[in-house]
């Protein structure tokens, strides 16, 4: 499962049990922190999840802003899942999604629905892939 963490929203995606593509699944609106994670853990229970990456937003030199501190605690607090998580540079996934639905002329509205969870799934995509490349996902 990937996350997209935002201060009011959750993107949320999921890839094939082959690891090989990432789709957008869902989107969290934030509400208190507990919320959320029964949230994320009935998506993890109902679609059998077997660990989490999760968007880490670090500055464009690579270093941590008060930003990544939130989501790294954020990534932290969902030990209760029991599940392995995978933090992962997500500096150009939300620039990429948004270049994305405007060059397909999706609407700003249109846009704002869609950004966080597909997202979440360039962020999936991209530790699918980087995982794999490294010999470290075999289907």
């Amino acid at each position: 499962m990937g996350l997209d963490v935002g201060t009011r929203t959750i993107g949320v995606a999921l890839c094939d049990s082959q690891w090989t593509i990432a789709t957008p699944a869902d989107l969290i609106r934030r509400a208190k922190f507990s919320a959320d994670l029964d949230k994320l853990r009935g998506i993890a229970r109902d679609q059998r999840v077997a660990g989490i990456v999760v968007g880490l937003p670090l500055n464009l030199d690579g270093s941590d802003s008060p930003r990544t501190q939130s989501i790294r605690a954020f990534a932290r607090n969902l030990a209760p899942l029991g599940l392995p998580i995978l933090l992962w540079d997500e500096r150009w996934s939300t620039q990429a999604v948004t270049r994305t639905l405007i060059d397909a002329d999706a609407s700003r509205a249109r846009r704002a629905e869609l950004v966080d969870k597909m997202a979440a799934a360039y962020i999936l995509q991209g530790a699918i892939d980087g995982l794999a490349m490294g010999g470290l996902v075999t289907p």
